[in-house]
């Protein structure tokens, strides 16, 4: 269940294209004789891999015609592109990104994961941070007013999340146009929108310096992944609330490695059910 990477040259997906001198109808009269010697060599040895490959064979073909058409944006009405932003018509930058998630969605693609890399700022912060927000600040609220639009909202969740926090307090250099901040796994934002989850609202609190989770009083909270602690998400009650509005329970969805279960979230995690609409 590997995903498939789109990249933003020529070909969306690699070797999608065919060689120089074969057509498409050509390629389908190549797989079909191929797929007769398969079915043979199928009813005389029973093995099922023999069959995946045939699946494989055709799941091939039928992209060359669907990922062409998903990947054109050209006949996207402009007040939807304006929407996005003038970069929306440039392969590979975010904006482009966030309108071919909405197309995979609208087709019925049920996981779309987009990577925006470069908030690692150890230093020359105040440029950097401007750039990548105004990168992704108008496709995110796009994205979602797109969705909205169409009615794909209420059963599509989108996620945004990143690896940490940043620490409150400078790191390296400091002036006025070239300082950083460091890794702050303490807490750290992330947010959610559509799939169940109540619009409009925060959940979680740190203190006045930004450098702890915190109640209303500001006394300092301690997520657990061996219990649930109102006010403090663990990253394991993340999963697991992301996993609920999937309509998953966390409890039951295990993979067995060497005999042993395991579970997304472990042995831990609890659904956020202040945050479920």
């Amino acid at each position: 269940y590997q995903g498939v990477r789109f990249s933003s040259g020529k070909d969306p997906v690699f070797y999608l294209s065919n060689p120089d001198g074969v057509c498409q109808s050509g390629r389908r009269a190549l797989l079909d004789k191929l797929g007769e010697l398969n079915r043979q060599e199928f009813e005389a040895e029973l093995d099922p891999e023999i069959e995946t490959r045939i699946s494989q064979y055709e799941m091939a073909y039928r992209m060359q015609s669907s990922v062409p058409e998903v990947s054109d944006t050209s006949k996207e009405p402009q007040a939807t592109k304006d929407l996005y932003g003038p970069d929306v018509d440039k392969p590979g930058t975010f904006a482009a990104n966030c309108l071919q998630a909405r197309r995979l969605a609208e087709r019925g693609v049920r996981f779309i994961q987009l990577y925006h890399p470069g908030w690692d700022h150890h230093g020359s912060l105040p440029g950097g941070i401007t750039k990548l927000t105004s990168e992704t600040d108008q496709g995110c609220a796009a994205l979602i007013t797109d969705l909205k639009q169409r009615g794909m909202l209420d059963d599509t969740l989108v996620v945004w999340g990143g690896e940490f926090g940043r620490t409150s307090y400078s790191q390296g250099k400091i002036s006025k146009d070239n300082y950083g901040r460091d890794h702050h796994p303490r807490c750290f934002t992330g947010w959610m929108a559509g799939g169940g989850v109540k619009p409009g609202m925060t959940y979680g609190a740190t203190d006045d310096y930004g450098y702890n989770i915190a109640d209303a009083d500001g006394n300092k909270l301690e997520p657990s992944k061996d219990h649930f602690t109102p006010g403090a998400v663990h990253v394991h009650d993340w999963h697991a609330t992301i996993l609920h509005l999937m309509g998953v329970d966390h409890t039951k969805l295990t993979t067995i490695f060497q005999g042993r279960r395991f579970r997304l979230t472990d042995v831990h995690g609890h659904v956020i059910k202040d945050i479920l609409a």
